[in-house]
């Protein structure tokens, strides 16, 4: 796969999702109706694209990045989990009057799994774009998107295309755009339902096939939790095996491969897929350890004991 990355001022840069979530823990998911006394509750700082921004920076790499905060506590309380990481997030906007994007996660003590309730207040959208953020979003060597707002995501993804940096996409269902988006796409990973929601075929390794023939894109791979993950390259299907850990909560664990897919590019630029596939699954199965999102965030050194285990 390998990409030819410039020169830029950011390693990575990500536009999307931020989240402020209110983690629950339950000894066992409820059933409605019940009532059940709490195990651990935290508010913590989340988000797809500001998650996976941010495993990017602990593992080393200069990270922007681009998206909207409201101007309520939750706001302010994102906006510092990023800058307390060494996030450039310059090119983002606060929306006045605006709350910040949330999420109720409600995590099943036994197992770690977790159900995601969310909010986000339509002012929060970030479409169209302006020459500006343009510039902000082709300013790293690599560009991850989200589908939270496609519009905005195919504009960054335009801009970072003209300017030859590679793009990845981070993409969770079908709406209008998106088809349009992923022409723009040199990488797709996706949520485990969106292959066959995009391409109708119920086996996995047929829709990939269709996604990469449609798309032409360098890499499709679709996260599978603890079954690790599936990908196509190339025009071959490699399955990478998953990394056991005593799991205390999934929350994330996408988002940090995904942080982790576009570090281990950059470490290994000239390097073969299946590494970079080993250490995004090592990664997001370490980042399981902890509550939250960011709270079980791996290092290089830990990665890499993890690799050097299997």
């Amino acid at each position: 796969m390998p990409f030819a990355l410039p020169i830029r001022a950011f390693d990575l840069v990500g536009l999307g999702q931020n989240s402020v979530d209110y983690v629950a823990v339950a000894a066992m998911h409820p059933a409605p109706g019940s009532k059940q006394r709490l195990e651990q509750f935290a508010c913590l700082p989340g988000g797809q694209v500001a998650t996976a921004v941010v495993a990017a920076a602990r593992l080393g790499w200069r990270t922007r990045y681009i998206g909207s905060f409201g101007d309520d506590a939750a706001g302010r309380l994102a906006r510092e989990s990023l800058t307390a990481e060494g996030v450039d997030h310059r090119a983002s906007r606060t929306v006045p009057g605006a709350a910040n994007r949330a999420a109720v996660i409600l995590v099943d003590g036994r197992t770690g799994e977790r159900t995601v309730l969310w909010h986000r207040d339509p002012a929060l959208r970030l479409d169209p774009l302006d020459g500006a953020t343009r510039e902000a979003a082709a300013s790293g060597r690599l560009l991850l998107v989200d589908c939270e707002d496609v519009a905005a995501a195919t504009d960054a993804a335009t801009a970072a295309r003209h300017a030859a940096v590679p793009t990845i996409v981070d993409i969770e269902d079908v709406q209008p755009g998106t088809h349009a988006l992923l022409q723009k796409i040199d990488v797709i990973i996706s949520a485990e339902e969106f292959p066959s929601a995009l391409t109708g075929h119920a086996d996995l390794g047929r829709a990939l096939e269709a996604i990469e023939r449609e798309f032409h894109a360098a890499l499709v791979c679709v996260t599978l939790g603890a079954e690790g993950s599936l990908a196509r390259c190339g025009g071959r299907e490699i399955r990478t095996a998953p990394f056991i850990v005593d799991c205390v909560d999934t929350t994330g664990a996408g988002d940090v491969f995904r942080g982790a897919f576009a570090s281990g590019c950059l470490r290994w630029p000239e390097g073969d897929v299946e590494t970079v596939l080993n250490y995004a699954n090592a990664a997001a199965a370490l980042s399981c350890r902890a509550l939250g999102a960011r709270g079980g965030l791996p290092s290089t050194g830990e990665i890499d004991r993890l690799l050097e285990m299997r």
